[in-house]
């Protein structure tokens, strides 16, 4: 732990000492929690109950990134039971690669068609919450989802009122969009994207329609639709990755900070947690801490007020 305190800033070191503090802080500015580890601040925790965490992964990445970013073995270590990968077997019913799980907390990876329109891969992912509320039937589902997963998982809750997320934690999501999928779909559509399949780029022609779905907020984008939208009653987690814990709205190399903030969506305005994560726009293996941190401990805004 004392090597992973050293990775830290130290302007996130010096709050440890004052968690109260920083909670009532964190409720004045918006819920926004300047740290990257809530424990390591004395955030109240609480016995976890009998739940089960969905990870979904983002543009491009694959249930082995959260293995081998090494997500998975710290969840394991703070009590999450790996209960396998759910993936379409025949007729597109969701199977998994273990038997059912029976442990106090569990948690899955999914296959995702991560180059496929956002609706689509919301398709999947709502099948395989599913297929988990049906082996854990009153259970608690938790979501954990990076970059355009975030985006995905949420269209999900939006689209398919019959699944049931409790809490949706996202990571460096898009959530208003990005310009980088603008910079992919102006790639698509120019002479370029002749070239792309001999230089093994040919995602790039893969992912036109997703491209357009991580348009920014607009009056005319999926975005600028899906963020007006009724959301479900659940607890919305934005985690904010970014270079500079100062300027947190600079975001990463790939989304602006502003855009991970899911208070920014003006269907949950007011309505989510905030948490600044420092480093670039992948995963980390200390997202593994931050994630059962927030599966364990109250609300933000509800320390603060006891």
């Amino acid at each position: 732990m004392s090597k992973l305190i050293d990775t830290l800033p130290t302007s996130i070191l010096r709050r440890r000492q004052r968690p109260a503090v920083l909670a009532r802080a964190a409720l004045a500015a918006g819920g926004l929690f300047l740290g990257s580890l809530a424990s390591l601040l004395g955030a109240t925790t609480t016995p976890a109950r009998a739940d089960t965490l969905v990870l979904v992964q983002g543009y491009l990445g694959s249930a082995g990134s959260w293995r081998a970013s090494g997500i998975v073995p710290i969840l394991h270590q703070r009590g999450w039971t790996d209960a396998g990968h759910l993936y379409p077997g025949p007729g597109w019913q969701i199977v998994s690669t273990v038997p059912d799980v029976k442990s106090t907390n569990r948690l899955y990876t999914l296959d995702l068609p991560t180059e496929a329109p956002v609706a689509l891969q919301a398709q999947v992912l709502s099948a395989s919450i599913t297929e988990v509320a049906r082996r854990y039937p009153g259970e608690k589902i938790a979501v954990a989802a990076h970059s355009a997963g975030g985006v995905v998982a949420r269209y999900a809750m939006v689209t398919n009122s019959n699944i049931k997320i409790a809490t949706l934690i996202t990571i460096a999501s898009p959530h208003l969009g990005t310009s980088t999928a603008e910079l992919g779909s102006a790639i698509a559509n120019s002479p370029l994207s002749w070239v792309a399949p001999f230089v093994g780029l040919n995602t790039i022609n893969r992912s036109q329609v997703l491209y357009r779905d991580l348009w920014r907020d607009g009056p005319f984008t999926m975005l600028g639709w899906l963020n007006r939208q009724p959301h479900p009653t659940a607890r919305y987690v934005s985690v904010i990755r970014t270079t500079d814990v100062r300027a947190p709205y600079a975001g990463d190399s790939v989304v602006h900070g502003w855009s991970q903030d899911m208070n920014m969506v003006p269907a949950l305005a007011g309505r989510a947690e905030r948490f600044v994560s420092p480093g670039e726009h992948g995963l980390r293996t200390d997202d593994g801490l931050l994630i059962a941190d927030i599966l364990a401990t109250h609300a933000v805004a509800s320390a603060a007020q006891h």
